[in-house]
């Protein structure tokens, strides 16, 4: 029988009522001599909470209308994770010129090699910091449908059982669950980025070429290298994603627009939903627990099964992050052969960091349920060495021009094949026209805002 305290009740309501009492003792509600709860007392109490709880919201700005959750608060929540992680100063002056240095150098060689030109913003440095705040916008863009698919699957959820006192406790679980496991992921990523576009996605809020000297720092302790070397190096691949971000301005919406659309096709089963939530509470006896309960709820739920668009979403995306990485990866290979010894050395190294699992695939795979992995980077090198071959860097950078020109998994079967041919139009499918409404509508909406 099911308990009418704890919706969705399981065959032992005893574990749950437990639970649910423990909890409620940590906010100072215990039961009477006869074991019962007041139920005035328990919605007095949890009103007041829940009433604390909106006010500390309200000094972060207002809720999400749809998704009810705080950007504000869950923006200094993953502050406040990457302050704890460990120390972010503020890079000096002498940095700062070094970095602009190695950026103006790496700047000269790649206009030797391309016609996509430089941004006009000198290079900077970041601080850990910096590199959350410049994000976190299209972070909360990413995640938006993620979020709002969980907030359908709770109201079912409770529309369907017979929430009581506890609606507030679970609003505030799964509040907490979302904003604990953004400010985890984020955190942690801002720990390991070595430079703005190092996941491989233009996420910043602005076109400029910004490492990060302490993650640098980070990633170059115990592997010999020389520290000159390794910023130069990264400023080159980070000046030529740059560049091609800028120059193709319908690259990195649709990138995007591809992983919105795949997060918009996630569906959360509510059952499962409370059944995670049911499980952690058992061992909730703080507000602290709460929190961390919140957290290991969410990771239990990314991990959907994929629905016939998502794979082929799946299979879009890895193909267009391999076509990136395999342009910047063949784009520095050409203009640092000659010029540093060390370049094939450090090349490797930054492979072995890819395939170990790189920052986008964590990141991806945490926020959106996004198991990705661009495995065929080394494919779509070959492929833009061959088609620089045939044809010249400015045959190579003008299969950019348009999405329908560009190679396709077949073609990094065949680079030889691919860049001797002619190039043939292709009609464009259902994905493609969804992506150009979606593209369309953002558009629409800049224009108003």
């Amino acid at each position: 029988m099911s308990d009418p305290n704890f919706p969705g009740g399981q065959p032992d309501p005893g574990d749950a009522d437990d639970a649910l009492k423990r909890l409620l003792a940590q906010l100072g509600l215990t039961p009477d001599a006869a074991g019962q709860l007041n139920p005035e007392q328990v919605m007095q109490q949890l009103q007041s909470m829940m009433t604390a709880f909106n006010t500390q919201l309200a000094g972060f700005g207002a809720s999400d209308a749809t998704s009810g959750m705080n950007w504000g608060f869950t923006r200094d929540l993953v502050l406040r994770a990457t302050r704890e992680a460990g120390p972010d100063p503020e890079p000096p002056a002498a940095q700062q010129a070094r970095i602009r240095d190695a950026v103006a150098l790496a700047d000269l060689w790649l206009g030797e090699d391309m016609d996509f030109a430089p941004l006009s913003a000198p290079a900077l440095a970041w601080r850990r910091e910096d590199w959350v705040e410049h994000t976190f916008s299209t972070w909360q863009q990413l995640t938006q449908p993620v979020i709002s698919q969980l907030s359908i699957a709770l109201r079912s959820l409770i529309s369907e059982g017979q929430p009581g006192a506890t609606e507030p406790m679970l609003r505030i679980a799964v509040a907490s669950m979302f904003a604990a496991q953004i400010s985890e992921t984020l955190a942690s990523l801002a720990t390991t980025v070595l430079s703005a576009t190092d996941i491989g996605l233009p996420i910043s809020d602005q076109a400029r070429v910004c490492v990060v000297p302490a993650n640098i720092e980070a990633f170059s302790d115990g592997l010999g290298v020389d520290s000159d070397d390794l910023l130069l190096y990264l400023g080159v691949r980070e000046a030529a994603r740059q560049r091609l971000f800028h120059a193709v301005g319908w690259l990195g919406p649709q990138l995007l627009a591809l992983i919105e659309h795949y997060a918009r096709e996630i569906t959360i089963d509510p059952e499962a939903l409370e059944q995670a939530i049911e499980s952690q509470l058992n061992s909730v006896m703080s507000m602290e627990d709460l929190e961390k309960a919140g957290s290991a709820v969410a990771r239990s739920l990314f991990a959907p099964q994929r629905t016939a668009v998502q794979q082929e979403i799946l299979k879009r995306l890895e193909t267009l992050l391999a076509l990136v990485e395999g342009w910047v990866d063949h784009v520095t290979a050409e203009v640092t052969r000659s010029r540093m010894p060390s370049a094939i050395g450090l090349a490797e190294m930054l492979r072995r960091r890819r395939a170990s699992g790189g920052p986008a695939e964590t990141a991806l795979r945490t926020l959106v349920g996004l198991e990705l992995r661009p495995r065929r980077t080394r494919d779509a090198e070959n492929l833009w060495a061959a088609l620089r071959s045939a044809r010249g860097s400015e045959g190579r950078d003008a299969v950019w021009a348009h999405p329908d020109l560009l190679p396709d998994a077949a073609a990094l079967d065949d680079p030889l094949g691919f860049a001797s041919g002619d190039d043939t139009d292709q009609a464009p499918d259902a994905l493609d026209t969804e992506l150009a409404k979606l593209l369309e509508e953002e558009g629409r909406g800049d224009d108003r805002a």
